[in-house]
């Protein structure tokens, strides 16, 4: 038996869709850039790149509007309550079918371990790739800022690099993640229609 909840929002899941198709975007785009492999060649794919970023950027700006109109952003505040139980689920009890040991509710969507995840992604992992990203578009304005005299367009290209991988990480993470339901598809679903199936032994 199970209970079916409303969670996800219109616009939540709009915004959700919409960042994982330009994160996508500028994965594949980006590496390409970084020579790793040619599919649409170099300036396309700079191109692409830059596009899905300030279409990123525009799209945050709408959704933190939105988080904070609306009270949303309440359901990133990081707490540590029962993080011990939820690396332990991850670790060994989700393989032996154990209970999960956090209940979604429209006021906690997120258990303790993705608080957690969101804060390291919005406090290291953003301001690490948005900021080299930007650094490196506006490369050609660094002398009238003043930005060459102790910036190296080789640091920053290593700092973007570390970025990309570090997103690329956190993204497999969190597709995976998405397969540990009570189905492989359920979280995927949820998603999709906005409602979550709830396992009564919650």
């Amino acid at each position: 038996m199970s209970e079916r909840i409303y969670i996800y929002k219109r616009y939540e899941r709009f915004w959700h869709w919409s960042q994982a198709l330009l994160i996508v975007t500028m994965m594949i785009t980006g590496f390409e850039v970084h020579g790793s492999y040619t599919l649409i060649g170099f300036r396309d794919a700079v191109q692409w790149h830059t596009l899905a970023a300030w279409t990123l950027l525009t799209l945050w700006a709408f959704t933190i509007f939105w988080q904070f109109t609306t009270g949303e952003w309440r359901q990133y505040l990081p707490s540590l309550k029962n993080v011990a139980a939820m690396i332990k689920y991850y670790t060994y009890g989700i393989f032996v079918n154990s209970p999960h040991p956090f209940r979604k509710t429209v006021v906690q969507k997120h258990n303790p371990l993705q608080r957690l995840a969101y804060l390291a992604l919005l406090a290291v992992i953003s301001p690490l790739i948005w900021g080299s990203g930007l650094l490196y578009l506006f490369y050609g304005d660094w002398g009238r800022l003043g930005l060459d005299a102790w910036l190296t367009l080789e640091w920053v290209a290593v700092a973007h690099t570390l970025g990309a991988f570090l997103i690329t990480a956190f993204f497999f993470i969190h597709v995976y993640l998405t397969t540990t339901g009570h189905t492989v598809f359920a979280h995927i679903k949820a998603m999709i229609t906005g409602w979550e199936e709830i396992e009564e032994h919650h």
